[in-house]
């Protein structure tokens, strides 16, 4: 429980100090902006914005849902297909985008070094730099979205975050007991 509350608290100072157009807004303000992303009201910047929330979500051959069982420390895990390779993550429905680890983001073929740093964020282990990065595709068994917004997170994080900026595109994300059902 407490490496969730350090990832959302992760991702809060990392939306607090500007990240991606959100400079000089709390971090409350700057994930309900991320949560609005694509309107013109409060656009939070080109790297967060998506033509479509919903209609990049493809139905598996299961009539498009995904059941996940709730793992031994709370957390539900899902492993997911980024860019064709295997990246598991755990799901975060507090995280506002996806949050890949710098070995994640490496495995999926990203040169991380390459990538444009657009803020920074106060970590246990100090201040680290934040690179957003458009991902081609993130599917979990069948379920795919396209053009998927992440940032690649140069902190020491047990595992990446799979965030609103997938979960919010599909149709539905329920959790009943110990099981979380994506459609």
């Amino acid at each position: 429980m407490l490496q969730r509350y350090a990832a959302l608290a992760l991702f809060l100072a990392v939306l607090s100090v500007g990240v991606g157009g959100f400079a000089g807004k709390s971090g409350v303000e700057a994930m309900h902006a991320a949560g609005d992303a694509g309107t013109e009201a409060d656009d939070p910047g080109p790297w967060f914005r998506s033509e479509s929330r919903r209609s990049s979500s493809i139905p598996d051959r299961n009539g498009g849902e995904v059941q996940i069982d709730r793992a031994g420390d709370s957390h539900f895990y899902a492993t997911t297909r980024i860019n064709g390779t295997d990246v598991r993550m755990m799901v975060d429905s507090g995280a506002s985008m996806i949050a890949l680890t710098r070995a994640d983001a490496e495995a999926i073929g990203l040169d991380v070094d390459a990538l444009a740093v657009a803020g920074s964020a106060a970590t246990a282990g100090g201040v680290v730099p934040v690179r957003p990065v458009e991902l081609d595709r993130v599917a979990i068994d069948g379920l795919e979205v396209s053009r998927v917004q992440a940032a690649v997170i140069d902190a020491d994080m047990p595992h990446s975050l799979l965030g609103q900026s997938f979960l919010a595109r599909l149709q539905s994300v329920k959790v009943e007991g110990d099981r979380m059902t994506l459609r």
